[in-house]
């Protein structure tokens, strides 16, 4: 089994920032990629960010438009994302993702991000 712990989501005004970290319990050489997915309130879930654990290859949800950034420390086994610019319409659950260089997926309990107007 994997677990993913999240952390750094909560309330922030229109136009701040955030970080959110995931770390997992998996050990970095079985880890394929690590992401981040969101799902707002009566809406599906959504692709945020993900990146490729040795490459460092990025793939980003349109939505993002260069605010948000994703980064990977093999040495923590941490996933993490700076949010900057954040909008109302960014308010959602975040979860965190890993795929194992088997092709399986696990996901965190997701962390609240609110942004007020």
């Amino acid at each position: 089994q994997v677990q993913l712990v999240e952390s750094g989501g909560g309330l922030v005004q229109a136009g701040g920032s955030l970080r959110l970290s995931c770390v997992a319990s998996r050990s970095p050489l079985s880890i394929n990629a690590m992401g981040w997915y969101r799902q707002a309130p009566g809406k599906q879930r959504e692709l945020v960010a993900t990146i490729v654990s040795s490459s460092g290859r990025t793939n980003y949800g349109d939505f993002v438009k260069g605010r948000f950034t994703i980064s990977f420390d093999n040495a923590k086994n941490t996933v993490y994302l700076q949010m900057n610019s954040l909008k109302p319409e960014d308010t959602a659950i975040y979860y965190c993702s890993l795929k194992t260089i088997w092709g399986r997926d696990f996901w965190g309990q997701g962390t609240q991000v609110t942004v007020s107007s």
